[in-house]
């Protein structure tokens, strides 16, 4: 992997993969010029800035400002010694090493950007992935997805403006989500929150007006988490008011309803999806790379392309499946940073010496849950002496806390890291705890 003069290598996707990727290696070669030979690092991607994603469902209930919590691309380049450049992938010619990128139009239909062609040496995929509606009629006309800073903030945008319909018309408000998976669960507890704290600023009666319902087609809730974890996050709902429905399946969406598979209805003026996983459709015709199910690129240990050493992929869009196990990697935040520290530690060795890649080694270390302020689940994974050990309460919530506290301190170091906490703690205390412009 050896190259010519200013090896360009490309990050495409600004998630918790790339944006630490970009910002480790930019540091590492900040200040590369045609005289010193040192690599460029370039970010791409299709929005102006980061949102660290199990975040995603506090902006969009509004318990958290997204203007506190993101972080923009071009301020963080400078910061970190990267470039960036505006623009979603749209093609791959692997023969000259070039990607392809859409033009970019102003919300008014205004031309920003022309198409155009960026050249690599090194190219990393880490574009994310999305819901899976797995082609259920309706879904994408009626329905809300919370995969990105974007879509989350429009869906708390609605939120507030059904809300304030709700208490100025003395009308009620049906809110469904689909999937019981981490961010389904999270969400309708972060609903509840924002209820009780809209109660609290003087939208009197909106408890009674609003009804929350969470639909998960398998048995339990958070199937990635033990029974035990799967009960008590079902029952902390149902004490908050929530209607669980597991093993239940939805056949269609319609403009104020769920239907489900035994032809019954579930009323819901506002409807999410948050089930199943899946890459872009655009990566099954990334110039002949393999992909696989839900159109995820398929990667070596190494956690290269299976086509293309030049070409890596991680995080939410590639699948890796490890020698010895049975099933891919789960497509988690905690995946995307272990794979994303595997190449910031050997990229560089390959690139500048020529060292070949070697394979990733996987630790799983468990997984958390938070339902905002009323409670918190964790469990140990296979790795460490108390693997398998699952906790709640205090502990958990500490724990999903620092999980964000240590991203922010992989981009920003940890002293600035540090500040931003602080700023946060001084904001809980005199800003408004729910976003209410």
């Amino acid at each position: 992997m050896t190259g010519s003069t200013r090896h360009h290598v490309v990050i495409v996707g600004g998630g918790v993969a790339g944006l630490e990727i970009a910002s480790a290696l930019g540091r590492r070669w900040r200040g590369g010029s045609a005289a010193t030979d040192k690599p460029v690092v370039t970010l791409v991607d299709c929005d102006s800035a980061h949102v660290w994603k199990p975040m995603l469902h506090t902006i969009a209930a509004g318990t958290r400002d997204v203007s506190q919590q993101q972080t923009t691309y071009i301020a963080q380049a400078k910061d970190a010694g990267f470039t960036f450049q505006p623009g979603a992938l749209c093609g791959l010619d692997r023969r000259v090493r070039e990607i392809a990128l859409a033009p970019l139009h102003a919300p008014d239909g205004r031309l920003l950007i022309p198409a155009r062609r960026l050249p690599y040496d090194t190219l990393i995929l880490a574009l994310g992935s999305q819901a899976n509606d797995f082609g259920t009629p309706g879904v994408a006309e009626h329905c809300w997805k919370i995969d990105s800073r974007l879509q989350a903030d429009a869906f708390n945008q609605e939120v507030r403006l059904r809300i304030l319909q709700c208490l100025a018309q003395d009308m009620s408000l049906s809110i469904a989500i689909v999937g019981g998976g981490a961010t389904g669960v999270e969400l309708a507890a972060e609903l509840v929150q924002l209820t009780e704290l809209a109660v609290g600023y003087g939208a009197r009666g909106l408890a009674e007006r609003i009804s929350i319902t969470l639909i998960e087609s398998s048995p339990g809730l958070l199937a990635a988490f033990p029974d035990d974890i799967s009960a008590a996050a079902r029952a902390r709902l149902e004490a908050l008011g929530i209607r669980v429905m597991v093993g239940t399946r939805v056949s269609a969406a319609e403009p104020d309803a769920f239907v489900l598979g035994d032809g019954s209805r579930v009323p819901a003026a506002l409807k999410v999806w948050a089930a199943g996983v899946k890459g872009a459709e655009l990566q099954r015709g990334l110039d002949g790379l393999e992909v696989g199910r839900g159109n995820q690129l398929l990667v070596r240990p190494s956690l290269q392309t299976t086509l293309d050493a030049r070409i890596f992929a991680l995080g939410d869009c590639a699948s890796l499946t490890l020698p010895g196990a049975a099933r891919p990697l789960a497509p988690t935040a905690q995946v995307a940073h272990q794979q994303a520290q595997h190449v910031i530690r050997h990229l560089p060795d390959a690139i500048e010496r020529g060292a070949p890649i070697p394979d990733m080694a996987y630790r799983n270390f468990g997984a958390l849950v938070s339902l905002g302020d009323y409670d918190a689940f964790g469990s140990l994974g296979k790795f460490g002496l108390f693997k398998g050990v699952t906790f709640r309460g205090t502990l958990a919530q500490l724990s999903h806390a620092w999980l964000y506290r240590s991203h922010q301190a992989r981009l920003h170091g940890f002293w600035r890291g540090g500040l931003m906490w602080l700023v946060d703690r001084i904001n809980s205390r005199i800003r408004a705890r729910i976003r209410l412009d």
